[in-house]
């Protein structure tokens, strides 16, 4: 009787799930969202993040706050509490997965961990290693290796991050440097240097907003290429985040939980490291074959060529007189081109090794999906990710937090108040390009209209106008480097064999002491007319100075 009484209980669930879950995936996207824009639209994410660093597991708290982000869509009711689980990944997740760019990320991210996975069992990454470990011999060459081969690589940060952590997990983990110590110096050359570098797969999308916005409020004496060059002096977090990192990889001091982590690596026996605990099953080179560097070093290098050549052709129009290098890359199609380099280089990575017997065809092959499933974790995650900035866009979570200052602050604030407000916004969502999406079209004309209201329209104050825009991208990387559901954070942290969390755990007190100099020193000072050259200077010498004072050497 019980068990016919369960099984009839169980079928109306099911059924009534079904039915309301299937009207949720055809109209969630039509339908009205009672708490948009209030309060609670800011409870998803922060949820996410409470429960990540409190439990330190990721996809449960991405889950969790999707979960409660979809029964809000519906209403806080019991219906669609009871339906959230489903709706959130058969709606959210799968429109996360069908989005042609987020398909590109994970082909471009799978075929990364498949060329790492082919390189490393034909001993070109040990060969790489030998190379780099013969001038890196020490601790602070190591760190300083792995800040150059970071701001090298700095066309792109998905490209960027997958590299170098890859290639220099052997080198460090000899050296005994600690993982979170790889993944903060991966992490913190990544953003910040396709934030500023001239050429890169962000600008087209940087520049494209700054454009629309300007044309938007009447502003047609300078493109928007020209306003975004005139604003990388004024982008403070990026320019200190990555002096931090050659400071700290320079002294050998540390603070925080970055200092207890160096410390338990440094002091631990080699054997008591443990260092396969997050990088999955390690792929260990052929027995009795040679480790040959050129082996690594030609599929990266064809990477790097194909990519920068699709940038190129992807991005020319013939049509266009005296277009220039900026110009092309600015509107390139940076997905593609990451697709052709990473497939050049899985071709030549997998050519090289069968041509010299090192593998044979099937062993390659078998590389190639073994470096894949070491990706697996993190693709799990940014799909989650990419969900949870899709309810927080429905939710209208930044349109909230932006409405509470946009009416009561004077014009020499709103720099300040941007910079946070686009951290926020990052943190939040876990997506430096979302929040500059979204903050970019919002704030300049906002500025523009205050701008005019106070009487300070003359040239002679556009210095706000690009301290304003470098503080919308500067705070978003902020914001992007603190976030534990940052796809670039993920991605630091799988490629640095790195627990996510404490990654996260050890960089946020470096984020801050890099973002406090940039508010108090760089943004503020800026808002008023200070030269940014000079506040670089005086963060960079208040920086290195607190840096010796608290820092401890390790």
């Amino acid at each position: 009787m019980m068990q016919s009484l369960t099984f009839k209980i169980t079928y109306i669930l099911l059924f009534s799930m079904t039915f309301v879950t299937d009207l949720s995936a055809q109209e969630v996207a039509e339908t009205t969202v009672p708490y948009a824009a209030t309060w609670l639209s800011v409870v998803p994410p922060l949820l996410a993040i409470a429960i990540a660093l409190v439990f330190k597991q990721v996809i449960p708290a991405l889950f969790t706050g999707l979960v409660f982000g979809v029964w809000l869509i519906g209403g806080l009711d019991l219906q669609s509490l009871i339906t959230a689980p489903l709706t959130t990944l058969e709606v959210f997740a799968v429109k996360a997965l069908a989005d042609e760019d987020h398909a590109a990320i994970i082909m471009f991210t799978l075929m990364i961990g498949g060329m790492v996975g082919i390189t490393s069992r034909n001993g070109g990454m040990q060969g790489i290693v030998n190379l780099i470990i013969t001038w890196a011999n020490t601790v602070k060459r190591a760190s300083l290796a792995t800040i150059g081969m970071g701001m090298s690589i700095f066309f792109d940060d998905y490209a960027n991050t997958l590299v170098v952590g890859n290639t220099m997990r052997p080198v460090t983990d000899k050296m005994k440097i600690s993982r979170e110590k790889l993944a903060y110096l991966v992490d913190s050359t990544a953003a910040p240097i396709a934030c500023l570098a001239l050429v890169t797969t962000w600008v087209g999308f940087q520049v494209g907003l700054i454009d629309d916005a300007l044309k938007g409020v009447g502003y047609t004496d300078m493109g928007g290429y020209g306003v975004f060059l005139q604003t990388i002096p004024y982008s403070f977090y990026p320019i200190l985040a990555l002096f931090l990192t050659i400071m700290i990889a320079s002294t050998g001091r540390d603070f925080g939980p970055m200092y207890t982590a160096e410390m338990r690596t440094r002091n631990a026996s080699t054997s008591a490291l443990d260092l396969g605990k997050y990088s999955g099953d390690e792929i260990q080179p052929v027995e009795d074959k040679p480790h040959r560097a050129i082996n690594a070093i030609l599929p990266f290098a064809t990477l790097i060529g194909v990519v920068l050549g699709g940038l190129y052709l992807t991005g020319v129009d013939a049509s266009v007189a005296d277009q220039s290098i900026r110009d092309i890359i600015g509107n390139s199609n940076s997905y593609k081109a990451l697709l052709w380099g990473t497939m050049a280089g899985v071709l030549v990575a997998a050519i090289l090794s069968v041509l010299q017997g090192i593998l044979t065809l099937e062993q390659t092959v078998n590389a190639l999906v073994k470096g894949m499933k070491g990706m697996l974790l993190a693709m799990i995650i940014l799909i989650l990710a990419w969900s949870l900035a899709a309810v927080s866009e429905q939710l209208e979570t930044s349109l909230y937090i932006s409405s509470m200052i946009q009416d009561t602050v004077s014009v020499h604030w709103l720099p300040i108040l941007t910079f946070l407000l686009a951290a926020l916004t990052a943190f939040a969502t876990g997506s430096s390009w979302g929040a500059m999406g979204i903050l970019i079209p919002l704030v300049i004309p906002i500025l523009w209209n205050m701008m005019i209201a106070q009487n300070v329209m003359d040239p002679s104050y556009f210095y706000i106008l690009y301290t304003t825009i470098a503080s919308i991208l500067a705070g978003a990387v902020w914001g992007d480097h603190c976030s534990p559901i940052s796809d670039t954070t993920i991605l630091s942290s799988m490629a640095s064999g790195c627990d996510h969390i404490e990654h996260v755990r050890t960089q946020i007190p470096y984020a801050f002491y890099a973002g406090g100099f940039a508010m108090l020193i760089g943004i503020i000072p800026a808002s008023y007319g200070f030269s940014p050259i000079a506040s670089i200077v005086i963060a960079s010498l208040g920086m290195y100075l607190g840096l010796r004072w608290k820092g401890k050497k390790v």
